[in-house]
């Protein structure tokens, strides 16, 4: 597992605060691999989920931050959505 998929959990499952999300998503960052999002928190994986979202490190890294706005990301086309985008829109909410 890389380093910026660990820290990513950490980091969502800080956010979550030990609670799982109700859905599932899947982080597709480039180049460093995947995590999934769902009733168990976060954690390192490659499946099947309801939403899939697409960014890079930096991006992502920055939405986790706080430093980038995910709605912003979206909208510019550092971030990408396939699938349920009102889980998405759940996700967003968490990260803010």
């Amino acid at each position: 597992m890389s380093d910026v998929i660990a820290k990513a959990v950490d980091a969502l499952n800080q956010k979550l605060g030990g609670e799982g999300f109700d859905g599932s998503i899947k982080v597709d960052i480039a180049d460093e691999g995947c995590l999934i999002i769902d009733g168990n928190g976060a954690h390192a994986g490659d499946g099947d989920a309801d939403c899939t979202l697409s960014a890079d490190a930096e991006t992502f890294q920055g939405m986790l931050s706080g430093d980038v706005n995910p709605t912003s990301a979206f909208m510019t086309g550092g971030l990408t959505v396939d699938g349920d985008m009102g889980a998405a829109m759940k996700l967003g909410a968490v990260l803010s």
